[in-house]
């Protein structure tokens, strides 16, 4: 598989730069989110780094074929539509495994939204771990892995942060 993905990746003109923690459990915050292309993008950059990731997908895409294949790569399917307690249910999941890397879109969906979801970092501060950023950057053809940091207090500052972080980032779309 890690052929694979260093295969696509080159094939698309993309490269990886940085580092994730060499920890057995964190959450990756993963953005922009514009296009479905993130996921091939995003996908091949798993497999060329030979990453065990469970990641957020929406439950409508879980339909066959894609369900099991979606479930063998690590996504956990969620109906955005309603508040089914997600973030505890992802705190006792790493409070369960001896190694977890959770990915989420911080946007929670494609679309241009005016601020990022905070359950992330709800779910790094309540599991104890670091939250890593990752960028996908178009404008650069890019995987960006890096900076960690640990969740403090105030969650709509270190929203704010990682917003900033984030801003100058080229999306395939722009927003």
């Amino acid at each position: 598989m890690r052929w694979i993905g260093r295969t696509v990746l080159a094939v698309m003109g993309w490269r990886v730069e940085g580092e994730l923690p060499d920890l057995p459990k964190f959450v990756i915050a993963v953005a922009p989110h514009t296009s479905n292309w993130d996921f091939v993008v995003g996908a091949a950059a798993m497999f060329a780094l030979d990453l065990r990731l469970a990641f957020i997908s929406k439950h409508t895409l879980f339909r066959w074929p894609f369900g099991a294949v979606l479930r063998w790569m690590g996504a956990i399917p969620v109906d955005r539509s309603s508040h089914h307690g997600l973030v505890g249910e992802a705190v006792t999941s790493f409070e369960r495994m001896e190694r977890r890397v959770l990915v989420i879109a911080p946007e929670g969906t494609r679309r241009k939204v005016e601020r990022f979801k905070t359950g992330f970092l709800h779910i790094a501060r309540g599991a104890h771990v670091p939250v890593a950023l990752a960028t996908l950057d178009y404008g650069a053809r890019c995987v960006r892995l890096g900076p960690a940091f640990e969740v403090g207090e105030d969650i709509e500052e270190e929203r704010r942060k990682t917003e900033a972080f984030f801003a100058p980032i080229r999306g395939k779309h722009v927003r």
